[in-house]
């Protein structure tokens, strides 16, 4: 359970910055099963390391504890199953100096480890679902791309815009939310592509078919604190549900004809893509439909701990001589 964490903190001892560049608070989440565990992996570490707990279970709590333990002036929040690359800090440490301006956050790269085998489903979780990273053109991300898997923001900014929402997003949506309030004071998301960190973790239909009843419950809260943003999955999804039903085959064909084969290969995905929305939709759209029936008294969505993973989600802080990361407990 703990076996991703501690490869983490072992990408962080091969850092090109340096050890002295920076500090990595791990965020422990409130209902972490074995707090201690996480004290053990950071002993002996050749940089400095510190150790925090949310106040209450979920990644905005998470979050929240680790960029208040960071004393730097830069903060870099990354996951507990996000493998830094050797010059992942320098990157960020370096967009920084060329961009000081208080409002402007760095946004790196996540990319599948190359361990994993990347399966014709992961592969199409990166056009627009589970990232979106193909559809930055320039160095402008916008503030809908502040992922909390890999990003860095100056820590005034924090302190002015104030902490993620812990009490109506506690786990999804929480990084969007802080966003879309910082977009208010000036937020600007750059795009660095050679920040980067390895996603140790592999994704299916069957687990994404369980996660989207909980991105259904936060996209809905977040849509009721934000009137103003177009509910984006609930409108793929229902998008898809109206279509033609898709057969399937272009699953089958996907790993052997690449998207830019012409005339096969756009057809091919166009029907992978399809099919795959429309698996999934059901699930979002009962999840959604019942939050809706609920009320907002409902509540907010609870964390889930199978996506939590082995330590909650927290805050790295980078700066021009020390910073400070805490490595939150799931992907986004």
């Amino acid at each position: 359970m703990y076996g991703s964490l501690e490869r983490v903190l072992a990408g962080y001892e091969r850092q090109e910055a340096g050890d002295d560049a920076f500090e990595v608070i791990v965020a422990v989440d409130r209902a972490d099963p074995e707090p201690e565990t996480v004290e053990r992996l950071l002993e002996g570490r050749s940089y400095r390391t510190a150790r925090v707990m949310g106040r209450t279970p979920g990644l905005s709590a998470n979050r929240n504890a680790g960029w208040r333990a960071a004393g730097s002036p830069l903060v870099l929040f990354t996951d507990n199953d996000t493998i830094p690359t050797p010059d992942l800090v320098s990157q960020h440490l370096a967009c920084h100096r060329r961009h000081p301006g208080e409002g402007v956050a760095v946004l790196g790269h996540v990319r599948w480890a190359p361990e994993l085998r990347s399966t014709v489903f992961m592969r199409w979780l990166d056009e627009g679902i589970q990232f979106d990273y193909p559809n930055i053109e320039g160095e402008e991300a916008g503030w809908g791309r502040f992922y909390g898997a890999n990003v860095s923001v100056k820590r005034a900014l924090l302190q002015r815009v104030g902490d993620f929402e812990e009490e109506r997003l506690p786990y999804g949506y929480e990084d969007l939310d802080w966003a879309r309030r910082a977009n208010d004071e000036g937020l600007s998301v750059l795009y660095n592509r050679d920040a980067v960190v390895d996603h140790l973790r592999p994704m299916t239909l069957e687990f994404w078919q369980r996660r989207a009843r909980r991105v259904a419950v936060s996209e809905l809260q977040f849509i009721r604190m934000h009137p103003d943003v177009p509910p984006f999955f609930h409108r793929l999804f229902t998008r898809a549900v109206e279509l033609p039903r898709a057969t399937g085959r272009g699953r089958h064909l996907a790993p052997v004809v690449p998207r830019w084969i012409p005339w096969l290969g756009p057809k091919v995905w166009m029907s992978l893509d399809r099919y795959f929305k429309q698996q999934i939709a059901p699930h979002f759209l009962a999840a959604w439909d019942e939050a809706v029936a609920e009320g907002p008294a409902s509540g907010p969505v609870q964390p889930d701990l199978s996506e939590r993973g082995a330590s909650g989600p927290g805050v790295d802080s980078l700066g021009e001589r020390s910073s400070a990361g805490s490595l939150p407990g799931g992907p986004k």
